[in-house]
């Protein structure tokens, strides 16, 4: 009872820190750190007391299901399911993202395609909406369009406070196969084929996730889970994990380092600060290999400029962050990295094939097709008086045009009329009226795009 105890306690002091808020002032977290990648407004209002929201209140090792607070980081959560054998049935890859921005924000990872969202294992949340209230939201109870509303918002409609969400069993040991394909299309036959059978060539397949390092060198991982015995890889050290997908054929990891596999170097985009290189990499400290510590390394350069000083001695004249994961059918991740590599040029990119078990309707994709998920993070050189968000806008377009969805966790640049038709904003508008009449919630337009 000591997790529930707890609980109760924050719970309390959140809803103080509701009530201190000024009549009229937004309803914010107050909260310093993000995995977002889009500027926000500054506001002197005081924020939402969530620092006692960030751990697990109960497991039931039987039911498999836990009971978990909004803030509670995947790390954290991962620990405490793994000790009883058991983890979250999809674990996205950074260390730092919370229970309750997954499921607001959407999250994915390689079991997406077999398992779907991180928010489809949510069996019901507590929410805390823009009245003040604390709502719990199930998908068969009076509450159930805000719980099918609610992937997505980006706390537009309110902050989850806990989560109970099911929980699958977990293996020891992950075997993978680095499978090499000659392009997109060959890639995406084979998603085709692990989709319907769940196997390749022979052997089941529990994860799957992919990186396309050219446009004629793509790789899909195939995990299998396996209480196996075997010598294990470390990528917590000088090797790096994304460089042995095209050297090894298999591999074996701990369950532990399989799910935080791409959090040591953010993927690839630790070489943006020389980790990679093995002189930096002998001295800069294991603990400080992982991404929330690039994250903030950004949010320095981002105020000193140091990386804009770089380029002017170089003579770029100009750069575009373009960091987005966007989400287009399977039939058409050919023609989309394709026109990636000729317009963008960005590479290596992710891949991770997923479907959805039922309509969410801020972001709806359509139940039981096979998506695939690209995700390409870095920065293009564009002329001098180009327009901000040149780049992004031509991918959005280019997503729009092949039927598929982009994430808000970056900047977005859409017109009102074409957001509004992509995110539902009218079905989120209706619930906003019924459970913040007060408009003290940011809308999420102005969340995504307007970045206030």
């Amino acid at each position: 009872m000591q997790g529930w105890t707890k609980h109760e306690r924050a719970v309390e002091a959140l809803r103080a820190s509701w009530h201190a808020i000024p009549d009229g002032a937004p309803v914010r977290l107050a909260k310093t750190t993000s995995n977002l990648f889009r500027p926000r407004t500054a506001h002197d209002a005081p924020g939402l007391d969530v620092s006692g929201l960030d751990g697990v209140i109960a497991i039931d090792p039987v039911a498999r299901t836990a009971d978990v607070q909004g803030m509670c980081t995947y790390e954290r959560l991962v620990d405490e399911t793994l000790a009883h054998g058991l983890m979250p049935t999809v674990v996205p890859q950074l260390r730092t993202i919370t229970l309750g921005g997954a499921v607001t924000g959407l999250g994915i990872e390689s079991t997406s395609l077999r398992l779907g969202l991180p928010h489809e294992a949510v069996l019901e949340m507590d929410v805390l909406t823009g009245s003040g209230e604390i709502v719990t939201a199930a998908p068969d109870n009076e509450h159930a369009e805000l719980f099918a509303a609610f992937p997505n918002s980006y706390g537009s409609l309110g902050y989850a406070v806990r989560l109970r969400i099911s929980l699958e069993e977990a293996p020891r040991q992950v075997r993978l196969r680095h499978v090499r394909f000659d392009g997109g299309a060959e890639a995406a036959k084979a998603i085709a084929h692990i989709a319907e059978s769940g196997t390749w060539d022979g052997i089941a397949v529990d994860a799957v996730d992919g990186t396309a390092f050219s446009p004629d060198e793509v790789y899909l991982t195939l995990a299998h889970f396996a209480d196996s015995d075997l010598p294990t890889s470390d990528y917590t050290g000088q090797d790096i994990y994304y460089r042995s997908i095209q050297r090894r054929r298999e591999d074996v990891l701990t369950i532990a380092d399989y799910l935080w596999r791409w959090d040591t170097d953010w993927f690839w985009c630790s070489g943006a600060f020389g980790a990679q290189n093995p002189r930096v990499r002998r001295v800069w400290p294991r603990r400080w290999r992982r991404s929330d510590v690039y994250h903030r390394l950004i949010g320095l350069d981002a105020k000193v400029g140091l990386s804009r000083v770089l380029d002017r001695v170089k003579g770029v004249p100009g750069r575009e962050r373009v960091i987005q994961d966007i989400e287009v059918p399977l039939d058409r991740l050919d023609e989309f990295l394709a026109w990636f590599d000729r317009e963008i040029g960005m590479r290596p990119v992710w891949l991770c094939p997923l479907r959805t078990r039922r309509a969410w309707p801020t972001y709806p994709l359509t139940p039981g097709e096979v998506y695939v998920n690209v995700g390409f993070w870095g920065t293009v050189v564009v002329p001098a008086d180009a327009e901000p968000g040149t780049v992004n806008r031509r991918v959005e377009a280019e997503v729009h045009r092949l039927g598929g969805h982009k994430s808000l966790y970056s900047e977005a640049f859409y017109d009102r009329a074409t957001f509004d038709s992509l995110y539902d904003t009218a079905g989120l508008d209706r619930l906003r009226d019924r459970y913040d009449p007060g408009a003290r919630l940011t809308t999420l337009y102005d969340k995504a795009v307007r970045n206030s």
